[in-house]
């Protein structure tokens, strides 16, 4: 699962947004994205630790992984989060 932690409507949420959309794409088993407008929301966002917006948050019980920005280099954020383009942890 990954989760997607982001601001209200501002430019970088909105392109966070648009740039996991696009990440799904490129895994063979698409995995569940959920997000959350901190501003809506702040009891989960202090809850997982999130400081900063946009987060996305991957959700493995072995290997847990976070990254902050507007996720625009999809190679490097699949790298990142350990994920293969197959859909492979």
């Amino acid at each position: 699962m990954l989760r997607l932690y982001i601001a209200g409507n501002s430019p970088s949420s909105r392109r966070a947004e648009q740039n996991v959309m696009h990440l799904r794409k490129h895994l063979a088993a698409a995995p569940t994205v959920e997000i959350i407008d901190v501003l809506v929301r702040p009891d989960l966002a202090e809850q997982a630790g999130v400081l900063a917006t946009p987060t996305l948050s991957y959700e493995n019980s072995v290997r847990p992984r976070r990254i902050v920005g507007d996720l625009s280099d999809t190679r490097r954020v699949l790298e990142f989060l350990g994920l293969n383009s197959d859909g492979e942890a």
